[in-house]
């Protein structure tokens, strides 16, 4: 068995080991299983079955690392993204009032786009039109939507008619838990904690036990929850309409961009890049990660990513498919422990998300601040997101004001032809709706 992995995925080539690459597989699982309890939490306040969701969580992340290892032998792990799952349940189905069924099919054809354009040129030439200062912008401004939605879960800030927000009642037990958590999540990623993330909501929940906020679990292993209610329940004929084409662009430009900027960062830090800069075999990563997306529209979640934790398992050496293998039989296995995810309230995940806000607003130290012709349309882009509660309209504003700041400051040749037509179409798009 062992002979046979090591020529399959080609480890002491690449100068790991089976063993290493096994403990590889399990941090990243432990550093991405948050995904099981806040993926759920968040597509629920949708109207989507909890346990269905973390059915779907678990077999689209399962099957997208499954592809990941086999078709690119890359130790990267894929599952329901973050920031992607927050557009579907807040933006799209409570923010346009769209159902979620017409949402799930949004993120079908988000899948089949990805797919085209991964086995085309299109893909690179949008990727290579798009600046590097919005692509950054993106990841930051959905960090902010992020968090900003895990401290409203949190209590920690409540809507105020005078000033639209204001502080909550941090006297109440809610708001508290929350900050522990968070304080608790913080220092274990200070000492490199592997699972930090897992950790808190995990003790935040035990917490929670004896507050009367969750009740025990009746056991600890069940069979999984049945994906019926959501198994191949889109509505394809009501998102082939003109609202909801920007949608599914979004979920297409978001989707890319998070799934490029993962593979290139998670592998320069791997040293996986070819001597031109370039990642090999990159097209087979990105199918995987599309075929994901439309697997897991299917069984019923939002789209399935590269996750950036997979650094975690490159920082403990792994270097090929194995360790992906590892993290999607993990996947499989967390099938069965629906009970304890079932308990888990939402003063648990909610530190989480402003703890992966916290993460993906790290990206700006890479930004231009003395050039106002590139971090003015990224503040906006940024902004945007978390003060109209809307990832789209970041992207949508962040594209059109660069396009005209570089335009009208007499450096539109710094703009390709790509971007004028992207800014086009979402001028097109705001106005038409």
């Amino acid at each position: 068995m062992g002979e046979w992995l090591d020529k399959r995925f080609n480890i002491t080539a690449s100068g790991s080991s089976i063993h290493t690459e096994i403990i590889a597989g399990i941090t990243t699982f432990m550093t991405m299983a948050y995904i099981i309890f806040v993926n759920p939490a968040i597509l629920s306040e949708a109207g989507m079955d909890f346990g269905a969701v973390m059915t779907a969580t678990c077999l689209g992340a399962a099957v997208g690392t499954f592809l990941m290892a086999f078709l690119a032998n890359y130790p990267f792990a894929l599952a329901p993204g973050m920031g992607l799952n927050a557009f579907f349940a807040y933006t799209v189905v409570l923010g346009m009032q769209v159902s979620w069924q017409v949402a799930l099919a949004c993120v079908f054809f988000d899948g089949v786009i990805f797919i085209i354009l991964t086995a085309g040129k299109i893909r690179q030439a949008i990727v290579n039109a798009v600046p590097y200062t919005l692509k950054v912008a993106v990841g930051a401004g959905i960090g902010m939507f992020i968090a900003l939605i895990g401290l409203i879960q949190a209590g920690i800030i409540a809507d105020n008619p005078a000033t639209l927000v204001s502080l909550g009642n941090l006297k109440s037990p809610i708001p508290i838990l929350a900050m522990i958590g968070l304080l608790i999540m913080a220092v274990l990623h200070a000492y490199r904690v592997k699972g930090a993330l897992l950790w808190g909501i995990l003790i935040i929940t035990i917490i929670s036990i004896p507050l009367g906020i969750t009740t025990p679990p009746e056991g600890f292993f069940s069979m999984p929850p049945s994906i019926a209610p959501l198994f191949l329940k889109f509505d394809l004929k009501g998102a082939l309409t003109f609202a909801m084409f920007p949608v599914i662009i979004t979920f297409v430009f978001v989707d890319m961009f998070d799934t490029i900027g993962t593979l290139i960062g998670v592998s320069t830090r791997a040293g996986m890049l070819d001597e031109k800069g370039e990642l090999p075999r990159v097209g087979q990563a990105l199918f995987a990660d599309a075929v994901a997306t439309v697997v897991g529209a299917c069984v019923g979640t939002s789209t399935v990513t590269t996750y950036v934790e997979s650094a975690a398992g490159v920082e403990e050496g792994g270097r090929t498919g194995l360790t992906a293998l590892v993290v999607g039989i993990l996947f499989l296995c967390a099938l069965f422990i629906s009970p304890i995810a079932k308990i888990v309230p939402s003063v648990a995940t909610a530190p989480a998300l402003v703890m992966v806000g916290v993460f993906m607003m790290q990206s700006l130290k890479n930004l231009n601040f003395d050039d106002l012709t590139e971090i003015t349309p990224a503040c906006i882009t940024i902004f945007a997101m978390p003060f109209t509660y809307s990832i789209a309209e970041g992207i949508s504003w962040g594209i059109i004001s660069y396009a005209l700041i570089k335009l009208l400051s007499g450096r539109g040749r710094e703009v390709s032809k790509t971007m004028y037509v992207l800014a086009i179409l979402f001028l097109l798009k705001e106005f038409a709706l």
